[in-house]
Formats: structure tokens, C-alpha cells, sequence
């Protein structure tokens, strides 16, 4: 085999010496790093591929489809979907999810107008225009949890129209819930029918449903669908996903193809096949029991990096169980270093699995030698 040249090789030999030292100071993005996949690595010299419908077995016998269903077996029970009434996949990461999901709700309601908040993440806007969905966004509070006045008066003047909410299990910038319980209660009041509510629980999904954080946001509580991300709390090196849906909505889309020898009911069609088996790895090696140990270390190193920001004088707050702190935005330099997610004045650390109160701590440090200096040049 061909070897790089030595001007290429030192290039390589740099950028993986450059991502190494920015994983050391990434806290501002909710992607956990405690993982530890070398028991996998060979599968790295193979094609994975699950093309197609993961219940269905294809002619292209080199993927993971197995493991896959074990992992949507998992997610179902998890957030308690209908027995014998759910379908999943492995994604390639929230956004695909939430896409599926609007596209299932699409399916069912042609003419429905999807109510989403002006916290959602990025994705949702695109997803709806490459539906070509009616939407209208909705306002928040000031947590960034939706706000349901503004959604009743919203419904109430269209509630002409098929309902479709975009309910966020955790909004990006401050880990905000919307209630299920109160969407789902403009319904009864408003006498809305046909509805259709789908849940972005990217971040927040798996930990407050293993925790059974209120307010619930499972098939039980009012969901339609649900979306997660894979390499967020659970970990994984490559972006993941995992979306669930009620199986008799799932049956209105997909068609066979002779020449895979399975249906095509995802988005993607060709999927990787290595992630589902990150995922499967990650559940069967952690358990719900070790899954739920994360989120609870995890917690309390949200609250002790609350806590040393509140002792250095910074406004900081954080919603009730949210891994994420938010603050005043600090200088361009940390913002840079630390990889902070910035919006409006304010940034955030997301205290995700793999950073411990040391990280905390070195952090804490530095803002605190910036605030100084700052103080000292206003005084001059």
C-alpha cells in the first residue's frame, strides 16, 4: 500500500495532536466523552451498512440490523411506546430524527401547521421547509420553555387546521422542557382532534426518562414520536441518533426495493452501521442502572459548576435537573478556548458525562484570572 508522503503525514500527525488539545477544554457542547470503544476497532476495517428497514433483512448482509432492533428495543421500552405500536431506527443524529418525525406527522396531517418555539434548535426550520410545512413559531418564557398562552391563542385562531407540536425535551441553549401535560390540555380545551406532538429530546431524552424527571415527555405522557442523540449523553465518536415512532403511523411511508431486498422507510436509505453498535455496546456494557449513575454525576457537577460560578459573583442559574449552567457571556478568548455556545449575551457549559468538577475547577480558574483583569483595567 501506498504510504503518505512525509509532508502529509506531519499534516495528519498535527490536526490529531490539535484535536486532541481542543477535547481538553470542550465544555460548552452537550457531547460526552467518557467513552471507550477499542473493543470495537476492528469493526472499523469493515462496510456497515444498514440500508433500508432495520426489521427487515436485506441482501446486503454486512450490517449491524441485529443489534440495531436491540437498540430501538431498548429506546421503546425506555420511553414506554405502545407494545406491538412502535418502530425505530438509528439516525445520523437528532436532526434526522426530528425530521422523520414532522414527515411522519406530514403524512398524516397534509394540512397541518407545526407550532414550534422560537428556542428550537436550528434544524426544525429547515425540516419544515423541506417538507413544505405550514409552521408558526411560538414565543418563550424566559427560561426558554415554550410559552402556552401564546401557543392557546396560536391553536385557537388556526384550530381549524390539524395541530402538530414541536415539543423541545431540552432547547439548546438553556435545556428548557416544554410540558406535555399543558399542550396536551389546549387540545381537551380547545377541542382539537386531529394533533400530532413530536419530541426533540436530543439532549435531555434519555437521562430524564432513565431518571423519570418530571415533566414526562413519553408515549404515556401524550408523544407521537421522539428524537434523540446518540453521541450526546451516551457517547459515541461518530454523530448518532435514534428515532421512535408509533408503528401504524410508520406504515403510510416506505416502499420495497427489489435490489436491497428490503423496504425504504428511512430517511437516509444507505445508514452507518457502526453506530448502532456504539449504542448497543454503550447500553449492554453501562446498563440502565449505570446509565442512570452517569446522569446523577453528572447533575451534581451541574450543580457544583452553578454553585462556583454564583461564588465568583456570576449571575449564573440553570433549569430544575438541566446539565446545562448558563451565564454572561465571558470574553471572545474563553468563549474561543473553552468552545462555548454563545447567544444573545449569554453562554452556557454543559456539564455532559466526562467533564468532572477538575474540569469545572481549571475553568472556573481562568474566568476568574479574566474577571480580575478586567476589574484592575476599569479601575485604571
Amino acid at each position: 500500500m501506498t504510504c503518505l508522503s512525509l509532508t502529509d503525514a506531519q499534516r495528519l500527525q498535527n490536526y490529531m495532536q490539535k484535536a486532541k488539545e481542543r477535547s481538553n477544554h470542550f465544555i460548552g457542547y452537550p457531547i460526552a466523552q467518557d467513552f471507550d470503544y477499542s473493543e470495537l476497532f476492528p469493526l472499523l476495517n469493515l462496510p456497515l451498512n444498514n440500508v433500508g428497514d432495520p426489521t427487515i433483512e436485506s441482501t446486503y448482509d454486512l450490517n449491524s440490523r441485529s443489534l440495531e432492533q436491540e437498540v430501538v428495543e431498548y429506546f421503546a421500552k425506555l420511553f414506554k411506546a405502545p407494545v406491538g405500536n412502535s418502530w425505530g431506527y438509528v439516525t445520523n443524529g437528532g436532526s434526522e430524527g426530528n425530521l422523520y418525525g414532522l414527515y411522519v406527522a406530514r403524512e398524516l396531517f397534509s394540512n397541518g401547521i407545526v407550532y414550534y418555539s422560537e428556542a428550537t434548535h436550528y434544524s426544525v426550520q429547515k425540516n419544515i421547509q423541506l417538507l413544505n410545512l405550514q409552521s408558526i413559531v411560538i414565543r418563550t418564557m424566559p427560561n426558554g420553555e415554550m410559552d402556552y398562552d401564546d401557543l392557546r391563542e396560536m391553536v385557537r385562531m388556526h384550530r381549524d387546521q390539524p395541530v402538530i407540536v414541536l415539543a423541545n425535551i431540552g432547547t439548546t441553549m438553556t435545556e428548557a422542557k416544554d410540558d406535555l401535560s399543558i399542550i396536551q390540555d389546549i387540545f381537551r380545551k380547545l377541542a382539537i382532534k386531529n394533533h400530532y406532538i413530536h419530541c426533540d429530546a436530543a439532549l435531555a431524552g434519555t437521562y430524564s426518562a432513565l431518571l423519570e424527571l418530571k415533566p414526562g415527555f413519553d408515549f404515556v405522557h401524550g408523544c407521537d414520536s421522539i428524537a434523540i442523540s446518540g453521541h450526546k449523553f451516551i457517547g459515541s465518536p461518530i454523530p448518532c441518533g435514534l428515532v421512535i415512532v408509533k408503528k401504524n403511523y410508520k406504515e403510510r411511508i416506505g416502499k420495497v426495493i427489489p435490489y436491497i431486498g428490503t423496504s425504504d422507510t428511512t430517511i437516509s436509505g444507505s445508514r452507518n452501521g457502526h453506530s448502532p453498535v456504539f449504542m448497543w455496546y454503550a447500553i449492554k456494557k453501562l446498563g440502565s442502572e449505570g446509565l442512570k449513575q452517569r446522569a446523577l454525576e453528572a447533575l451534581e457537577v451541574a450543580e457544583y459548576a452553578l454553585n462556583r460560578l454564583k461564588q465568583l459573583g456570576v449571575k449564573a442559574w440553570r433549569n430544575e435537573n438541566a446539565l446545562t449552567v448558563v451565564f454572561p457571556e465571558p470574553s471572545v478568548y474563553l468563549r474561543s478556548k473553552w468552545q462555548l455556545a454563545s447567544e444573545n449575551g449569554m453562554s452556557h457549559i454543559i456539564c455532559m458525562p466526562g467533564i468532572g468538577k477538575e474540569k469545572i475547577d481549571e475553568f472556573i480558574a481562568e474566568l476568574a484570572q479574566h474577571m480580575q483583569h478586567e476589574r484592575e483595567q476599569y479601575s485604571h
